[in-house]
């Protein structure tokens, strides 16, 4: 029933676009052809109960209905807009109890000693690649030039460019609650790592129930962000619906290119930079691959890279990875390793910046890479929440959010593809840092690791 009403619906969809491609009927019977096919999506929906098909059908929806009746679509933006501001409130104790855990959760870094700092610094290094091949990316592609905004929507884009010395002011808060309130991300991401740092230095009677309240407000915004994702479907589908009826079908095209553009970036940082890497690493590529292809594949069909951490975690020992590396590095980088996510960011964000009409010299977009790196730790337990860091750091820098509303359409896949990279890129951190180590392989793996690959595989 399920797959009938999908195919039905989506091939009398293409055939009612096909038909209108070639004027074959008048108006009013494809029409009323396309509104039938979106029906048979809704009811697929209805069964599907599925947050990703319903922000797809919602997608579908919007456009038809933007398409159709541009002047009420105008009226429906009051919904995305209320979406926007409910991810908003997410922002400040997300990024607060995501940073102050992962630092003081690990005051253990002074007993790992070298192994600490090396991979903290891989992880820099490898990030700030994957910031830089996304924002080379987009501008070879420049997939967000040619989208016009509506004309009220250029007037709120108007930015005046800061000195040097106001933006690394700008940089640190005066007053946390000021931060928290004008949305200023790098303000409190510079607050809640220096929160941070303090609180691992504290003696462990004092941290813990600091540390605990941390990661309870961690988990608990991660709650919220899924129960606000439940809305998902009601913002896109107005957001679409506006920017369809204020601009036309034009900008679906642009939502393509972005999608080629992401894969294509992905593929050249697998390529250039993570298999140099192994190779360099001296990683045998194959057996790597085949370790690290299960949790990959979890990654990929989840969007969750946390989904994927306990499998990650025994192939990598079964792999060869002593296990106090393994249980250092992978949640470590679930924190400070985000290579696919990183890489989105600095794409996704320059991509609005081009919708918007906006030229941002060579050292504002140096600026929004360093804000997007700091910004993006430890977000990688939340399905989307690239998204929310994004609107962050568009907020921060002027940028407008009509464009952010209108890649919820097309998450879901690069999603898929930037959080199967997430967890490559941390496999094979755990490896790099062994063999830096002196300790790959281990001459020990222990038998559980190893009943399980062999069980999964």
């Amino acid at each position: 029933m399920k797959r009938g009403l999908l195919l039905g619906g989506v091939g009398l969809l293409a055939v009612a676009l096909a038909l209108s491609a070639s004027h074959a009927l008048p108006a009013i019977p494809l029409l009323a052809l396309r509104w039938i096919a979106i029906a048979l999506l809704v009811a697929y929906g209805c069964y599907k109960r599925s947050l990703t098909a319903w922000i797809l059908i919602a997608m579908i929806f919007g456009a038809e209905f933007g398409h159709d009746w541009p002047q009420r679509a105008a009226h429906i933006k009051v919904i995305a807009q209320i979406f926007l501001q409910l991810i908003k409130v997410i922002i400040a104790p997300l990024l607060f109890g995501t940073l102050v855990s992962g630092i003081a959760g690990h005051a253990d870094l002074k007993k790992v000693g070298r192994m600490g700092i090396k991979a903290i610094v891989y992880f820099e290094l490898v990030t700030t690649v994957a910031l830089f091949i996304g924002l080379g990316a987009i501008n070879l592609s420049k997939a967000g030039v040619g989208v016009k905004l509506p004309a009220a929507e250029h007037v709120e884009q108007a930015v005046t460019r800061p000195s040097a010395s106001e933006i690394i002011l700008h940089v640190f808060p005066e007053n946390i609650a000021k931060s928290v309130a004008e949305n200023q991300v790098l303000q409190v991401v510079i607050f809640s790592v220096l929160f941070g740092i303090a609180l691992a230095m504290v003696k462990e009677e004092k941290r813990r129930p600091m540390l605990a309240l941390a990661e309870s407000l961690s988990e608990v915004m991660f709650k919220f962000t899924n129960i606000v994702m439940l809305l998902a479907p009601f913002g896109v589908g107005a957001a679409i619906a506006y920017t369809v009826g204020t601009t036309g079908f034009g900008i679906l095209w642009n939502l393509a290119e972005l999608l080629g553009t992401l894969y294509a970036a992905l593929v050249v940082f697998l390529g250039g930079v993570l298999v140099p890497i192994a190779l360099l690493a001296k990683v045998p590529l194959r057996k790597f691959i085949r370790a690290v292809a299960e949790p990959a594949s979890i990654a990929f069909a989840t969007s969750s890279s946390e989904a994927a951490l306990p499998r990650a975690m025994e192939a990598m020992e079964a792999f060869g990875v002593p296990r106090q590396i393994v249980a250092f590095v992978l949640p470590t980088g679930y924190s400070f390793n985000l290579d696919g996510s990183t890489l989105y960011l600095s794409l996704a964000a320059i991509f609005v910046a081009q919708v918007a009409g906006m030229h941002l010299t060579l050292g504002q977009q140096l600026v929004m890479m360093l804000t997007l790196m700091l910004t993006s730790k430890g977000v990688a337990g939340v399905s989307r929440a690239a998204l929310v860091i994004l609107l962050a750091t568009a907020a921060q820098f002027g940028l407008p959010m009509e464009p952010i509303f209108v890649l919820f359409a097309v998450d879901q896949l690069m999603d898929m593809a930037r959080t199967t990279v997430n967890v490559i890129g941390n496999c094979l951190a755990s490896v790099v840092v062994a063999r830096w180590e002196g300790d790959f392989p281990t001459a020990t793996v222990s038998n559980a690791a190893r009943q399980a690959i062999t069980s999964g595989g």
